[in-house]
């Protein structure tokens, strides 16, 4: 998918489930899961020792399952790892940090590159760069909402993804749109229960939906 296709596509879907889990089996069932309440974007992490052969059956299996959505792959840090995922089929490219060398790469291979800022020097550097999104990161320690509409009020061409702490409830996610943000990533609050237990596809399903609900 080329980068423009993708930021479109965020646009549309600004809510973006990501996680990392290495028994595939879950794995399907949370994206379907996500899928069926409404997701069409999910970030997959490049978290685990296995998480390039995991994401590779899953880009092929949703291709296959969930017509429509776009898988993309997180903490990519380094050129090389940003070149496998590529060849395995990820739609974006997202990172905890701002690496230019990716950035380079992803601009010339038309991939999404959505950098991790916690400055605004860092968010403008990474637009300068070809970032078509950058990522607030770890938002709920830079000041959630208030951060995001402050850095906007003298850079409104951003785009600004948010992640780190995002709660999956739909007035968190009305609090960061209404702030600006591009759209809102939101991981472990979505997949667990209390006491670290994952949540069941069902719970997933309805949180999502919940999230999405009147969102045109």
């Amino acid at each position: 998918m080329d980068k423009h296709t993708a930021v479109a596509l965020l646009k549309k879907h600004p809510l973006v489930p990501l996680f990392y889990n290495d028994d595939r089996e879950c794995c399907k069932l949370w994206i379907k899961s996500c899928y069926d309440g409404g997701v069409r974007v999910v970030e997959f992490t490049n978290r685990g020792e296995d998480a390039l052969d995991i994401f590779a059956e899953l880009h092929q299996w949703s291709r296959e399952t969930c017509p429509g959505l776009v898988l993309g792959i997180g903490t990519v840090k380094d050129l090389d790892t940003a070149a496998a995922f590529k060849a395995a089929g990820a739609g974006f490219i997202v990172a905890p940090v701002l690496d230019i060398e990716v950035g380079v790469y992803c601009n010339a291979e038309n991939l999404l590159w959505i950098p991790g800022c916690a400055t605004l020097t860092e968010m403008y550097h990474g637009y300068r760069h070809g970032a078509g999104v950058v990522k607030a990161f770890p938002v709920h320690t830079l000041g959630g909402p208030d951060f995001i509409k402050s850095v906007l009020a003298p850079c409104p061409e951003l785009r600004i993804m948010v992640s780190g702490g995002v709660e999956a409830t739909r007035e968190s996610y009305d609090d960061y749109i209404k702030a600006g943000a591009f759209c809102v990533g939101t991981g472990s609050s979505l997949f667990s229960v209390t006491g670290n237990k994952s949540a069941s596809p069902e719970q997933i399903r309805k949180r999502c939906e919940t999230i999405l609900s009147d969102i045109s």
